[in-house]
């Protein structure tokens, strides 16, 4: 073990000091970027039978992981493995199809690590660390100076170059993302305590009573689950972690606890890297890992001016995209016009004789005559029939909602076929219509 050490940092001068600008540098390009995909995504409840959560489409075009993904390659991070497990055809296949632009030739990847029990034949991926340890030697290969551990089921833009920037001018051996939470929301995270100058003090993980900002009583510092390592100490620190008895192979449970009190860890708070924010400078940040804030990160986009800006050409959100037509909307009767407000409508989309309000429809959604589509999230390929009735909802991809069904008006008439949230968002899937799995 080395202690304290700080390795020789010689990057530290082709830093851009302004904050308006990408902080693409050799610092950079010196990273390696290991994307926790593996994730069983267990509270989007059937929307996760047959897909991981960074599977899961978000925002019309895209899949949840677009943006960690794109985060990365805007960011000027190139290098990167993405850590697969539970249900991981639908991404795996995403990936290939979608991001397969980066160059080898200038050792440009997206490398996929699926759980091979490659260092133990009898186990699979034990937790976010023993993920990054079992692909050590592809890491090692590589000779990185930085480690970026991030997960990859969360809706943000941010430039992990500013934070590189943080970790390097702190001569920190880890730095933690973090974003401030009410302090009545922080026991639902990995909580820093730290002092006056955002060094971490201790790390407590869904504690009932967390600790507050110093100076914001009611704030609290919640982990976002990104992590920057100096390569070599992540090194050391998961070869130690592999050789505890007990240990959960976990970042949050293990690692992290171990390395507060013993090492130089630092916290990066996210309204320093955040792209794109808000003009009352809040930073946009969502897990959408249950059907209500899966539904509401969605339907916001939906509004004049949503928090998360998707029309941003200076920090592109990538993605695999088909060739498809225009949306088309059809016929202009007094009962039976095509129309579609305050809403988003994906290419290939065709609303015949049909209204669509404060919605977002996928891909080659098909909305029949005289149905009512309100407040709901449609996924790609699923048809609406004529005269169905549908409000609040999330329709799953390739379901064929049958004619006439009326579905976000009485909820316990839904319950006896679907699945409906607490807060009275209802969940279709092909199965629960009796039509098969979608992935």
């Amino acid at each position: 073990m080395h202690g304290n050490i700080h390795y020789p940092l010689s990057a530290t001068e082709a830093l851009r000091e302004q904050t308006d600008m990408r902080f693409i540098s050799q610092l950079t390009r010196d990273t390696f970027a290991i994307i926790l995909a593996g994730g069983r995504g267990s509270r989007l409840k059937q929307l996760t039978d047959y897909r991981s959560k960074p599977a899961v489409p978000f925002a019309g075009k895209f899949r949840i992981i677009d943006f960690t993904l794109s985060n990365c390659v805007n960011s000027g991070i190139r290098r990167i493995g993405v850590a697969t497990q539970y249900k991981a055809h639908s991404l795996i296949r995403h990936i290939q199809r979608g991001w397969s632009f980066l160059d080898g030739r200038f050792d440009e990847f997206i490398q996929l690590l699926p759980a091979q029990q490659q260092i133990n034949e009898t186990q699979w991926y034990q937790g976010t660390a023993d993920a990054v340890y079992q692909n050590l030697h592809f890491l090692q290969r590589y000779d990185p100076e930085y480690v970026l551990v991030v997960a990859g089921d969360h809706i943000y833009k941010m430039d992990y170059g500013r934070m590189l920037a943080f970790h390097v001018r702190e001569k920190a051996d880890m730095t933690v993302g973090c974003v401030e939470v009410p302090l009545a929301d922080a026991r639902e995270f990995g909580v820093m305590e730290v002092d006056g100058e955002d060094r971490v003090v201790s790390f407590i993980e869904k504690s009932a009573h967390p600790p507050s900002i110093p100076g914001q009583p009611d704030r609290a510092l919640a982990s976002m689950g990104i992590y920057i390592f100096n390569a070599r100490f992540l090194f050391e620190e998961l070869e130690r972690d592999a050789r505890t008895h007990g240990s959960s192979r976990d970042f949050g449970k293990d690692i992290i606890p171990h390395i507060v009190p013993r090492h130089r860890v630092c916290a990066h708070r996210f309204g320093d890297s955040c792209v794109g924010m808000t003009e009352h400078d809040i930073p946009y940040w969502r897990d959408v890992g249950t059907i209500d804030a899966y539904w509401e990160a969605n339907m916001e986009l939906t509004k004049v001016t949503p928090e998360l800006n998707l029309y941003d050409r200076d920090w592109p959100i990538w993605t695999y995209q088909e060739q498809l037509p225009p949306a088309k909307f059809v016929f202009d009767d007094n009962e039976r016009r095509g129309t579609a407000a305050d809403s988003l409508v994906s290419g290939g989309c065709i609303i015949s004789g049909a209204s669509v309000r404060r919605s977002l429809l996928f891909s080659n959604v098909h909305v029949h005559s005289w149905s009512s589509v309100e407040d709901c999230v449609v996924l790609p390929h699923a048809v609406i029939g004529r005269r169905a009735m549908l409000k609040r909802c999330v329709v799953d991809k390739r379901c064929r909602i049958p004619e006439g069904l009326v579905v976000g008006l009485d909820a316990k008439e839904d319950r006896r076929r679907f699945h409906v949230s607490p807060n009275g968002i209802t969940l279709i899937t092909p199965e629960m219509l009796g039509q098969g799995a979608s992935a």
